[in-house]
């Protein structure tokens, strides 16, 4: 039994190689986590942790909407807790967990706006009643009622009845610009693999394998 388990062990810690792009190496990861991952689990869910001036943190869920050289985009309402919180302090982190893959990525870095063009394409392409939504939701305001929301919607569904529902000037996108990315592979007996890469000056990567 403990040729079996010395196998099971070697094959448990087998190093996963560093690449020289950990963004390229997570959409690599992302697409098949896209065609793997099945509902009711969605694969562009991830954590968002962002903290206000104070240094105080909150966390939610997020759904990514695009990953490129740049880094990590995702769509909110501008007066949301989450944006006020990322214009009074701009450090924020993704945490992505992928079960079917035995993945996890975490990514920390500095969001910024997107081009507003940018969000008006991502907006076009989401569902009317999405559209509608967005012009209904105060997010993160108090709300007196069920019914008071639904009003809303039915405001906004009226104002553009016939016509193309256009982004309205509070909501947008947010792009996170990665200084740290970490990619671990789940181990057994909990010997993961993990790769941390920091961004350097010149705008490569550097690479370290650390302790699980």
């Amino acid at each position: 039994m403990s040729g079996e388990r010395d196998e099971r062990l070697a094959a448990s810690v087998a190093e996963h190689p560093a690449g020289d792009d950990p963004l390229a190496d997570f959409e690599t990861l992302f697409e098949r986590a896209r065609r793997e991952v099945a509902a009711p689990q969605d694969a562009t869910a991830c954590v968002l942790a962002t903290a206000d001036a104070d240094g105080r943190p909150s966390a939610r869920v997020v759904l990514l909407k695009g990953v490129d050289e740049r880094g990590f985009q995702f769509f909110t309402n501008y007066g949301s807790r989450k944006a006020v919180q990322l214009a009074a302090n701009p450090q924020a982190a993704l945490c992505f967990h992928w079960p079917a893959l035995g993945v996890q990525v975490r990514a920390e870095g500095e969001a910024e706006r997107l081009p507003e063009a940018e969000s008006d394409a991502y907006f076009a392409s989401r569902p009317r009643g999405s559209r509608v939504g967005a012009w209904a939701s105060r997010q993160s305001r108090p709300l007196t009622s069920r019914a008071e929301l639904l009003e809303r919607v039915a405001e906004a569904e009226e104002r553009f009845a016939g016509e193309a529902v256009e982004r309205p000037g509070f909501w947008g996108g947010y792009l996170l610009r990665p200084r740290r990315i970490e990619i671990w592979w789940d181990g057994e007996f909990r010997l993961h693999d993990r790769l941390v890469y920091t961004r350097r000056t010149d705008g490569g990567w550097n690479a370290e394998r650390q302790y699980p």
